[in-house]
């Protein structure tokens, strides 16, 4: 058998459009012969597969799983360009096999299923690709727990938490409260020093346009930078379910680790 180098599959790819992973295969199955592996791969549909790649992919799928005895989670997107095709059967199908994939092995269970992504593409004529993907695996007395929205037949919005010292349910309560509130931080410390600063120096000037009086300009920044923390630290926020009591409040003595949410289309 001829030796399948480099060289060969990106002339392929340069002939047929082919991606990398066809054209490879092509020219293996046709023993390196270009002009075969090309007939091959028109053949097969796959020729003219990755001029679709630069279609833009606002729609997809969210999966979340956990497993492992509660031990390994993650929460994966497969994105397209279309509805139509993010809450088809075959797509739907792939992405949670491939979140069981990624929470089981990690990286390595989606180099397992980089071929069925190949042929979805050609299946489903668009621009598919896999969107943004976390794997947790606990430490010793944490618990995961998930949650995930649905929406035409697919998930669209899928979050993973890590609790140490709490049970499956309250994890699975926080969860539920990401789904709709979206924080994008765990904690205030999480939150990078440049964006408070900035927004500390935009509430004072709003308040000075305000009139309010300069001797009360500090008190008046705290204040309503908690309003500001309220809407983005999760910690922070009150409990959508009960918003007397914060998310923190809602843990008691068990610790928020970690979250991580998907949403299609952010």
């Amino acid at each position: 058998m001829a030796e399948v180098t480099a060289r060969d599959v990106q002339e392929l790819r340069k002939q047929t459009g082919a991606g990398i992973l066809a054209a490879r295969n092509a020219l293996v199955e046709t023993d390196g012969d270009i002009e075969k592996a090309a007939v091959r791969l028109r053949e097969q549909g796959l020729a003219g597969a990755s001029k679709r790649s630069d279609r833009e992919r606002a729609e997809g799928a969210v999966s979340v799983v956990v497993t492992g005895a509660g031990r390994q989670g993650a929460v994966v997107s497969l994105e397209c360009e279309t509805d139509f095709v993010a809450k088809s059967a075959d797509f739907v199908r792939l992405v949670d096999v491939l979140a069981e994939s990624v929470a089981l092995e990690g990286e390595a269970g989606l180099a397992a299923h980089a071929g069925e992504i190949d042929e979805l593409k050609v299946t489903l004529k668009e621009n598919i690709a896999l969107g943004r993907h976390v794997r947790f695996e606990t430490v010793e007395g944490g618990v995961l727990g998930s949650y995930l929205h649905v929406q035409n037949g697919r998930g669209v919005n899928g979050i993973l938490v890590e609790l140490v010292g709490g049970s499956a349910e309250l994890a699975h309560d926080v969860a539920v409260h990401i789904a709709f509130a979206r924080p994008e931080y765990l904690s205030k410390a999480d939150v990078p020093d440049d964006l408070v600063a900035a927004e500390k120096e935009t509430i004072a000037t709003i308040a000075k346009n305000e009139g309010k009086p300069e001797a009360q300009l500090d008190k008046i920044v705290e204040g309503r930078l908690q309003g500001w923390y309220k809407e983005r630290v999760l910690l922070e926020q009150p409990y959508a379910r009960d918003d007397k009591q914060t998310i923190a409040q809602l843990l008691g003595s068990a610790q928020l680790t970690r979250f991580a949410q998907v949403v299609v289309g952010a």
